[in-house]
């Protein structure tokens, strides 16, 4: 991949979670060594760095939740915990000898793109000051904890922190622990504390549907034979894309298969919750599908135990050792656990990223995000993003649409070479079109039927899901048509020369 006479492009990617690990996977099959991931933290991982809190664990099939050209056959479960995934990514790293590419402890703060020299500046934390003629976004949708504004939070006196902070240094044997949230996470870790807690409050905001999980180990057996007929494990890899691919109708509100995911949903909550007045709390109140659908084998059945209390009423605000509802109820506190999300919708924040024209990506979007494909942005030449706006699924594996776009940023950077290019930016009425094609798309889906959700930005606009079913962004990424683009010849030496003096000449003359 040549930017200017023999020189390879120097391609910058950010954040070292599944997206960042792709892309770079396959730039090595190529035998592209010109790249850098940069990583904040102090090892690779993401979200499945960050999010250790108990019963961690993945809400889509393991042997989905993989790369397909790098298939794990051995997996310990149906549906692999967070350590095993963590562990899948270092040992992809290490087999791609990705060591020596990852800059750990390194926070890009800023980037802006030179137009005279054709390359992106980035700006560390520490000031250090790195040129790429390609920069690439995976920092993901899930990466910033959403701290809620709870009145009286800094002057309790117990322990408070978000789930994907855990604090493992803490006993919560015999506690009195109150958790904000019943969502994803809290469901995964709440069933894990309760029996050691002396007492568990769930402060509830709404209901969510939920479904069984269906969770177990794999026999040695089992993996044995994966291992051996690899075939299999591919037909099983499938067999598990299609069975939650045919989901996808249930978000477009076909009436048939909601209402019958809808009734399997409420049966699993009878069958498992039992206090009838329990059960009424559990019911949303929106269509299915239309927030997260959750997924558990246990949250119900913990919900019966005598120790553990689900609260309605909103929280009011928070004293030295227990939590106020605006219904004037007082829960004492040991600890208070955020299960509060993640601020899902500030995509690429906090970096400040300037693009051709001197306008941040802030400025650019003014709080509605938007990319063609979730890839590429107007105005920002040679950036490319990778689970960006609107290519999120509730339906199937993240990991499908990270090598859709993987494969579609390869193919960029491999028409721009055989073009001759230096860079390539989106056309805005490729990006206003797009745009607007997804957004009218959108309002056909159980989410616009849906309030408040992480999919949403404060106007209410969706702004993390992808419209369609997972085929359909396959076939969109698949080909490059570089027509959609402004383009940029590279520039050769001579060239080069020639510019410089005459801009030297230009100057004297003045």
């Amino acid at each position: 991949m040549i930017n200017s006479d023999n020189r390879p492009r120097r391609i910058a990617i950010i954040g070292s979670g599944f997206a960042g690990l792709c892309l770079a996977i396959q730039l090595k099959k190529r035998g592209v060594e010109t790249f850098t991931l940069f990583e904040k933290a102090d090892r690779l991982g993401g979200t499945w760095r960050d999010n250790t809190y108990p019963g961690a664990c993945c809400d889509v099939p393991a042997f989905s939740y993989c790369f397909s050209f790098e298939q794990k056959t051995d997996w310990s479960r149906k549906w692999a915990p967070q350590s095993e995934i963590l562990e899948y990514m270092e040992s992809c790293a290490r087999k791609y000898d990705l060591g020596r590419h990852i800059r750990l402890n390194t926070e890009i703060a800023a980037a802006r793109w030179d137009a005279n020299e054709g390359v992106w500046r980035l700006k560390t934390a520490r000031g250090e000051e790195i040129v790429a003629d390609v920069l690439v976004s995976g920092t993901g949708q899930l990466n910033r904890p959403f701290i809620p504004k709870i009145e009286g939070l800094e002057n309790f006196k117990g322990l408070s922190f978000h789930s994907a902070r855990w604090r493992h240094d803490v006993d919560l044997t015999g506690l009195n622990v109150a958790v904000v949230g019943n969502a994803a996470s809290a469901i995964q870790f709440i069933p894990v504390i309760a029996p050691k807690v002396h007492r568990l409050t769930i402060f509830q905001r709404s209901a969510n549907w939920m479904v069984p999980r269906g969770d177990r180990a794999y026999t040695e057996v089992e993996k044995q034979r994966f291992a051996r007929h690899r075939p299999l494990a591919l037909a099983y890899r499938w067999f598990i894309y299609f069975r939650h691919e045919i989901n996808w109708p249930i978000f477009r509100r076909v009436r048939f298969f909601a209402d019958r995911a809808q009734k399997i949903a409420e049966r699993y909550l009878r069958s498992t919750v039992k206090d009838p007045q329990l059960q009424q709390t559990q019911i949303p109140d929106y269509p299915f599908g239309g927030k997260r659908m959750l997924i558990s084998d246990d949250y119900f059945p913990t919900l019966n135990r005598e120790n553990v209390e689900v609260v309605l009423s909103p929280i009011d605000h928070v004293t030295q050792d227990a939590v106020v509802t605006k219904d004037g109820r007082n829960v004492p506190a040991d600890v208070i656990v955020l299960a509060t999300g993640f601020q899902s919708t500030s995509f690429l924040a906090p970096m400040e990223i300037v693009g051709a024209e001197g306008r941040s990506l802030d400025q650019e979007w003014h709080g509605v995000p938007r990319a063609y494909l979730g890839i590429t942005v107007a105005g920002f030449p040679n950036l490319f993003l990778m689970y960006g706006p609107n290519t999120n699924l509730g339906h199937n594996s993240i990991i499908f649409m990270i090598e859709c776009q993987t494969n579609y940023i390869l193919g960029c950077l491999d028409e721009m070479d055989s073009r001759g290019l230096a860079s390539i930016d989106l056309r805005r009425d490729v990006m206003e079109s797009f745009d607007a094609r997804v957004q009218k798309e959108l309002q056909d889906t159980a989410w616009a039927a849906t309030g408040k959700s992480w999919y949403k930005n404060d106007d209410g606009r969706i702004t993390n899901n992808w419209s369609g079913s997972t085929i359909r962004y396959w076939w969109k990424t698949r080909r490059v048509d570089l027509s959609l683009y402004r383009q940029k010849a590279r520039i050769g030496e001579a060239e080069r020369a020639a510019q410089t003096f005459a801009s030297s000449a230009h100057m004297a003359a003045d």
